[in-house]
């Protein structure tokens, strides 16, 4: 009887788990036997292993060949689990366990003729051996910048199986680690190509600021997505844990490239309006993957022509704006996902939408059912409520307005501000802050919380209501440069919260 090991990892969600591969060659009719809860393309890979092993003219057992992967209740998925099963092949045919292999974890999909292809999920999968006290990975050589970026295990790169054997029995080397190239420069969009729409800049200076939700309604062609799209030029870069949380995601989704894999700067998302529920939030069979909402992660997901979206799918928005992530099940596990999003939602005010709203031509119920297609609780967790107008001759001779660069100032002074005053509870940005720490330990005075109470006794605002306003009227304290809100700002806050066309 021969024995060989080898160590991978299956990945759950952006997190990890390291996988025992066991390779068992005994007497009997020849045949390879698969066990421990693998899907459809991990049961391929016996073919996938076999025919990247004798291509590569080195020998397959003629025995009975059982390869096991543990735990053996943890439902494995894909093809990474490819260069590992041939190298405990290998190990078990030649009755020798390397020093190498029993401190490795090997990542890669096997061509059929040995060749090792890129796979997803590399960077969840190292930083999971890293954070068990893994020593060294191997991965595909494209996905080699990608696994650099994490620290404090040794990262190869390899391109073949054969190369991946000279390594393993100490008679060749391996690509090291590479530096990770940076994002390519940011397209040239500005704030200045916006014309007219003051009142609309400045929410989204305000939502920049502060991390806030934002709602915008108005005709056709006013400057909604323009906005929308230019919001992420006004937030600051990506810390390097939060490039890390991004980057993971980005990675399961398989939407990273080889040029540039470490994302640095807020993600846009704008799905397109005909999205469904798994597209937006997650899904898909075996292990949930993640959805836009998830991919927008420590960014802006733009959702244009909300009144266009299928219901279920604006709904199900409802947990992730409250939690920050998103947990779905499926039959082969739960995946949780990070969302910690900026929701930035445009419409149009009815569904003719004509240049000039006067002209409208569409009936009471059918302008009051599109303007009620998202619902009381999503439209409570919006911060900013901002309805647009068309602009009218003389706009064009106006004054440009303020370029990007001057309002990034403000807006970086602004959320430094904020994280400096949440540092010590564990917050970055005001629209993180729990109500309870805005109740307790930063409650405002009683002149300028008059106006929100009566509101709340009114009905006219909830408490997570009144709680969303507060977090304004910090975010536009510290745009100010003063040390907390007054009841102007409280008041502003109020109105941004009260305007709007839905």
């Amino acid at each position: 009887m021969s024995l060989g090991r080898a160590f991978s990892v299956a990945v759950r969600g952006v997190e990890g788990e390291i996988v025992e591969i066991e390779a068992d060659i005994t007497a009997g009719l020849p045949g390879v036997h698969l066990v421990g809860l693998g899907d459809v393309a991990l049961r391929e890979s016996r073919d996938r292993v076999r025919a990247a092993i004798t291509n590569c003219h080195f020998t397959w057992p003629m025995a009975r060949l059982t390869l096991a992967l543990s735990p053996a209740t943890l439902p494995k998925m894909g093809s990474v689990y490819d260069i590992a099963l041939a190298a405990a092949v290998l190990s078990a045919n030649a009755k020798k366990s390397w020093p190498r292999l029993e401190k490795t974890v090997l990542l890669g999909e096997l061509a059929l003729d040995g060749r090792v292809r890129p796979i997803k999920g590399v960077l969840p999968a190292v930083l999971a051996a890293q954070r068990q006290g893994w020593p060294a990975v191997v991965v595909p050589i494209d996905n080699l910048a990608e696994a650099s970026l994490v620290d404090g295990i040794e990262v190869w790169g390899t391109r073949s199986l054969r190369e991946l054997q000279a390594w393993l029995i100490g008679k060749g080397d391996l690509d090291a680690r590479v530096d990770s190239p940076r994002e390519a420069p940011e397209a040239a969009v500005d704030l200045a190509d916006v014309v007219g729409q003051t009142h609309a800049r400045y929410a989204i200076e305000v939502a920049a600021a502060g991390a806030h939700n934002l709602l915008m309604t108005g005709p056709p062609g006013v400057g909604k997505t323009m906005l929308a799209q230019r919001l992420p030029g006004l937030l600051p870069p990506l810390s390097d844990a939060e490039s890390l949380e991004v980057t993971a995601i980005h990675s399961v989704a398989g939407t990273l490239t080889g040029d540039a894999p470490l994302i640095t700067r807020p993600p846009f998302v704008a799905p397109h309006h005909t999205s469904s529920v798994a597209a937006l939030v997650g899904g898909g069979s075996g292990m949930a993957r993640p959805g836009a909402v998830s991919r927008a992660h420590r960014g802006v997901l733009f959702l244009d022509e909300f009144a266009e979206i299928n219901a279920n799918a604006l709904e199900a928005l409802r947990t992730p704006l409250e939690d920050g992530e998103i947990r779905i099940a499926r039959r082969e596990g739960v995946a949780r996902y990070l969302c910690r999003i900026q929701l930035v939602l445009a419409a149009n005010l009815c569904p003719c939408a004509p240049p000039d709203p006067r002209d409208c031509m569409c009936g009471a119920a059918e302008r009051r059912r599109y303007r009620t297609k998202l619902s009381g609780p999503l439209v409570d967790r919006v911060d900013l409520r901002v309805e647009m107008h068309a602009s009218r001759e003389g706009t064009f001779d106006d004054v440009e307005g303020e370029p990007t660069s001057v309002v990034r100032k403000r807006v970086w002074a602004a959320r430094a501000a904020a994280a400096e005053r949440w540092r010590p509870y564990g917050f970055t940005t005001n629209a993180e802050v729990s109500g309870a720490l805005l109740r307790r330990e930063f409650a405002l005075g009683a002149e300028a919380m008059k106006p929100l109470r009566t509101a709340v006794d009114r009905g006219s605002l909830s408490i997570r209501g009144m709680h969303r306003t507060v977090r304004v009227a910090w975010t536009l304290a510290d745009l100010a440069g003063r040390g907390s809100p007054g009841k102007d700002d409280v008041a502003t806050a109020m109105s941004f919260r009260g305007v709007g066309g839905l």
